[in-house]
């Protein structure tokens, strides 16, 4: 059932399900907090109560922001662990993965640890080598989607961000997605996001002082070279802070593309670090 909490300058819609160690999922822009649905349950089985949620301007949230930077996103997930009663242990896809480093960073008693699944928490620092055919081709599609706030654009990069196996109800959920973002608003939100800088999570990586996790796909297109992504990451945190988990052949979303195994990085450390 969805539920809302009114900030400053709007709502957001989340959900709760489960009981134990509250765990908060976010999803990157341009996506719903259904992208869980498929990594939510195994959470909730192991012991969890877990919370996902739409970002401003997404799903069920309100739109009209005057704002969408991942600190701003940053903000919204520690003012829903304050409601729910944290800590919490924050999992956050893509945009979010950068909102979970400042959320981090900011409020420690808030947050016990972090997860952050083929996270943007880094400005790209591209070089000719880079320039790859996948990765150009990624870029062009998402730019192009945010730019002219076109779904259809949207739908043809989620289909190279999902590369080989994809969830049995992908083309249902992408259907379901482009006709939420066709909603009034919802377009403008992801491209003020998607123009955002990464700087502000890029600047907060040292500060991050629990344990983080960098959960990311082999194949994810938007990074030139995903494990090397991963490293710079963990890198860019105190010594002992970071950890990686790689996942075979997942792309931009590998906790639809492949929940169990990005359960099987992220529950055992939800044991180690989730409070209850």
């Amino acid at each position: 059932m969805t539920e809302f909490l009114d900030i400053e300058g709007g709502r957001i819609a989340y959900d709760v399900t489960g009981e134990g160690s509250l765990v908060v999922l976010a999803p990157g822009l341009a996506d719903v907090r259904g992208a869980f649905r498929f990594l939510a349950p195994k959470l909730v089985e192991a012991g969890h109560r877990v919370a996902t949620v739409d970002l401003r301007g997404h799903g069920e949230s309100s739109t009209g922001w005057s704002s969408h930077s991942r600190a701003d996103t940053a903000g919204d997930l520690l003012a829903l662990i304050r409601h729910l009663g944290g800590p919490a242990v924050i999992i956050g896809a893509s945009f979010s993965g950068g909102s979970a480093v400042i959320a981090a960073a900011a409020e420690p008693a808030l947050v016990s640890a972090i997860v952050m699944v083929d996270p943007g928490t880094r400005k790209a620092k591209l070089k000719p080598r880079d320039l790859t055919l996948r990765f150009v081709r990624g870029m062009t599609l998402i730019a192009g989607a945010l730019l002219l706030r076109n779904t259809a654009l949207w739908g043809r990069y989620l289909r190279l961000a999902y590369p080989g196996v994809r969830p049995a109800d992908f083309d249902d959920y992408v259907r379901a997605l482009k006709a939420n973002l066709r909603e009034p608003g919802r377009m403008a939100a992801a491209a003020a996001m998607g123009m955002s800088s990464a700087a502000d999570a890029e600047a907060r990586l040292p500060g991050v002082r629990c344990p983080a996790l960098v959960v990311m796909g082999t194949l994810d297109p938007d990074f030139p070279d995903p494990r090397a992504e991963a490293e710079a990451i963990a890198a860019a945190m105190p010594a002992g802070v970071g950890t990686i988990a790689m996942i075979e052949g997942g792309g931009h979303y590998p906790h639809a593309q492949f929940p169990g195994q990005v359960a099987d990085a992220a529950l055992p450390f939800l044991e180690e670090n989730a409070v209850a």
